[in-house]
């Protein structure tokens, strides 16, 4: 990840802090993003302490425009584009789709599908530029199965695979490769409005008997944006401690 630069959407908690923290780690400049601007500018400081190179930038990944403006800030600091991990997303309206607001279904469609193509349609021309890149769009397990209660972010997580794939065949003749991750139930932030006895309830589904880690997600992107991935386009890989398997 030597001088690596990469772009990380939804970096100021969870997963995307976690990733930034080791993408940073191994030497990659790092523009860590989100909506949240004072934990993102903390997420850079956390870095930059421990020896890492990275900027933030405020975006709101839902407006193409400010996806571009990411992009190019990404370029004015760091002179290129190497990796994008598309990662920013929410969890959305907790309602069967009879019961569901208007207003909660786009709310996260748009935050969680439309990003992935406004991000991609401004990181792949600055890759093009530089002859080659790696994007991770973060999907779900629910990006396979359904969860009751959550029809806007299956949706748009099972939409995540099919553009993933679909721009893995457009651009991997010109070394520009597209993999989508799955993970599980992470202890992240997104968990912290359940109750106990739903968090354990939600435990139990994993075979492994406890939810995954930031780090570990972080981990299979970090492999998937290396050139340790150079084969690896168009897929999907889920990270869920056997959720998928029962």
């Amino acid at each position: 990840m030597k001088n690596k630069v990469v772009i990380i959407t939804g970096g100021a908690s969870g997963i995307g802090e976690a990733t930034a923290a080791l993408f940073a780690a191994e030497g990659a400049r790092v523009v860590v993003s989100d909506i949240q601007e004072e934990k993102g500018k903390a997420v850079v400081e956390r870095i930059k302490k421990n020896g890492g190179n990275a900027a933030f930038f405020k975006a709101d990944v839902s407006v193409a425009e400010e996806n571009e403006a990411l992009v190019n800030f990404a370029i004015e600091t760091y002179g290129k584009l190497d990796i994008a991990v598309n990662n920013a997303g929410i969890g959305g309206e907790a309602n069967k789709i009879a019961d569901m607001s208007l207003e909660g279904w786009h709310k996260v469609i748009s935050v969680n599908l439309d990003s992935l193509f406004y991000g991609m349609k401004y990181q792949i021309p600055a890759m093009q530029k530089n002859g080659g890149g790696s994007i991770v769009n973060i999907s779900s397990i629910l990006g396979s199965v359904g969860f009751m209660g959550s029809a806007g972010y299956v949706a748009a997580k099972h939409a995540a695979l099919g553009i993933t794939k679909t721009a893995a065949l457009e651009y991997s003749s010109e070394n520009i490769r597209v993999n989508a991750v799955g993970p599980a139930f992470i202890d992240t932030p997104l968990l912290d409005q359940l109750d106990d006895d739903l968090k354990q309830q939600l435990v139990a589904m994993h075979p492994i008997g406890r939810f995954g880690k930031g780090k570990e997600v972080a981990e299979l992107i970090l492999w998937l944006g290396s050139d340790k991935a150079s084969f690896a386009t168009g897929a999907y890989y889920p990270i869920d401690g056997g959720y998928l398997a029962r």
